[in-house]
């Protein structure tokens, strides 16, 4: 379910005040693939609740390029919201995710293994009122980037 970003805080702490534990994560999700499957399944692992971040067209374009995203906010929010593990979507336009995390407050942040070690600015707004956050594996071989590069190349996938 799309949930407006002016209304996700009220939703997530009404959620957390029935005792649910709220876990949160972002991306682009620009064309769905086994990991990003894989990935969410083990986001949600982590609480009751897996609010997904979604970037919007214009944010995926600053971050990726002006060649994509390859589909719409719409069209991936529909997506990624059909899938079993996500239970809520929200869409935010800023280059991170920083400001949304404000709003959202989950008591879990993931991300993939590929952020660990690096700058992660949401970590510390994130662990600022007592979050934590979790790195999950990547699927070797699985990224939007590798899919579009296979179709531009018009090979299949294995």
């Amino acid at each position: 379910m799309l949930i407006h970003p002016d209304k996700i805080a009220s939703f997530c702490a009404t959620l957390r005040e029935a005792g649910a534990t709220v876990v949160f994560t972002n991306g682009c999700f620009d064309i769905l693939h086994a990991g990003h499957v894989r990935y969410l399944e083990q986001a949600k692992s982590y609480g009751d609740i897996l609010v997904l971040g979604l970037n919007t067209d214009a944010s995926v374009r600053e971050n990726k390029g002006p060649r994509r995203p390859i589909n719409s906010e719409r069209d991936r929010a529909a997506v990624v919201g059909a899938l079993r593990a996500v239970d809520y979507v929200v869409l935010f336009g800023e280059k991170t995710a920083e400001a949304i995390i404000e709003k959202v407050h989950p008591d879990v942040y993931v991300k993939g293994a590929d952020y660990e070690g690096k700058p992660l600015p949401e970590a510390d707004v994130v662990r600022r009122w007592g979050g934590r956050v979790a790195f999950v594996p990547m699927v070797a071989g699985r990224s939007t980037t590798h899919v579009i590069e296979k179709i531009q190349e018009g090979a299949r996938e294995p």
